[in-house]
């Protein structure tokens, strides 16, 4: 018997082990790609589930990273992610990887041929017969993000090149191309309209009185910016709404939120990066009594209902993904999911083949609960919010130095008091500083 320690579950259809990164690697990655809910690698662990592991797992993902990159198409970027784990002390490389879209994918090397394209068949890797790959060919969705040309061409993306900087992801001259937001000629797509600084697209957010829609309170929009703050925006209004309540108890009081905070948000974010926007725009909306939150397209083709429950990822959008994942707003894949339903059944999700509609009911406080609130409703949460500000202010910064305070005001939708406080903050951090007197002089971004 092998005294390594095993893994339990076998191989499938959706999982295969590698002892090591060998030259049939890439073939495994095409097989999930181009299967139905896409699977895992664990590399490190033999046939049977014995971990050996892996020598240098910093280095092993580096290279599954390069060779998946290099060596599959169509592009993969926001198709894979690879995590370094421990399993009973040894380094195991984790490879994830969802199907995409632009089937069939096929090893660069051989084209899209029987000896390039394969898929998952039980727990092997099979090659795709010359009728599998016409037939996958003939479905391959072309008008994708990366295909639809936007109105306009006139483009800038300051706010998004900050968003990488505060990541440590400098960008660099390849910048857009690298982002694939632009194509072959040179010109931008429709992700790239969607990641700009200025765009006609925005995300709606409605509020009513009652649990139907006769009495509209409010109805605002935020975007005709880059997605990424307008996603921000969106967050900061939900989290105003959704208020937290402390309930007196023994040992300690539990506070608790009218709707999970963790799956709201993950919601949202998967209602913006998936949603299909030649159709329409995410919209969330705010009852007496729930919380929805409705994107365009229903289900990824290919991707089932089983699939989808089980967490499995398909991205409609990969661009976005993949941009969303660099700034930390997306984890992993399926991971919004996983994290929604730990507290919510499957019964809030309402599928139709042209929306996805997420219900969140909320909890109200009784009177004889003895609940009391610990936070009214606000404007500016803190932490997280605070940095959003900080980045969308250093952005108007370098557009409009000269701008006052009341300026910045308007532009950010924010109260002079705020903004003056993001200001100090920034000061403080050495990220701005003030040129010339404080009636003639302007504000200068610091790049350390």
């Amino acid at each position: 018997m092998n005294e390594n320690y095993k893994i339990m579950t076998p191989e499938s259809n959706r999982v295969e082990y590698k002892r090591q990164l060998g030259d049939r690697f890439e073939r495994s990655v095409v097989a999930f790609l181009n299967y139905p809910g896409g699977g895992e690698i664990l590399v490190g662990v033999e046939n049977d589930g014995s971990v050996t592991g892996v020598p240098d797992a910093d280095a092993v993902q580096l290279q599954i990273v390069d060779r998946i990159k290099n060596n599959i198409r169509p592009a993969t970027l926001g198709l894979f992610d690879v995590a370094h784990e421990q399993r009973d002390g040894k380094d195991i490389v984790r490879v994830v990887v969802s199907a995409g879209q632009q089937r069939p994918y096929y090893l660069r090397a051989r084209g899209m041929t029987e000896d390039g394209c394969f898929i998952r068949v039980g727990s092997s890797s099979q090659p795709m017969t010359e009728h599998m790959i016409e037939e996958l060919l003939a479905k391959r969705q072309h008008s994708s993000l990366q295909t639809i040309r936007p109105p306009r061409q006139n483009l800038t993306f300051r706010q998004l090149k900050i968003y990488y900087e505060e990541k440590k992801l400098p960008p660099n001259n390849e910048f857009l191309q690298s982002l694939e937001l632009m194509d072959e000629d040179g010109a931008f797509n429709y992700a790239a309209y969607l990641l700009a600084d200025e765009n006609g697209v925005s995300i709606k957010v409605a509020k009513y009185a009652g649990t139907d829609k006769y009495d509209l309170v409010e109805n605002e929009e935020y975007g005709n910016r880059c997605l990424l703050t307008a996603t921000y925006r969106v967050l900061e209004r939900l989290e105003s709404e959704n208020r937290t309540f402390a309930k007196i108890g023994y040992p300690k009081r539990v506070e608790k939120s009218m709707v999970d905070k963790t799956a709201l948000r993950e919601a949202v974010i998967n209602a913006i990066v998936h949603n299909d926007y030649s159709l329409t725009v995410p919209l969330v909306e705010i009852f007496s009594d729930r919380i929805t939150v409705t994107s365009a397209g229903g289900l990824v083709s290919g991707l089932s209902q089983e699939d989808f429950f089980n967490c499995r990822s398909m991205p409609r959008n990969r661009v976005l993904m993949r941009v969303f994942r660099d700034v930390e707003l997306v984890e992993s894949l399926g991971s919004g999911m996983t994290r929604i339903l730990s507290v919510y059944e499957p019964s809030i999700f309402d599928l139709t083949p042209s929306f996805l509609v997420v219900t969140f009911p909320l909890e109200h406080v009784t009177d004889d609960a003895k609940d009391e609130p610990i936070n009214e409703p606000i404007n500016e949460p803190i932490n997280e919010s605070v940095k959003n500000l900080e980045t969308e202010l250093l952005a108007v910064i370098r557009e409009k130095p000269t701008m006052t305070k009341e300026d910045f005001a308007r532009e950010l939708g924010k109260s002079r008091a705020t903004v003056t406080r993001i200001i100090h903050s920034l000061l403080e951090q050495g990220r701005i500083k003030r040129v010339g007197s404080r009636k003639t002089g302007h504000w200068e971004v610091v790049d350390k």
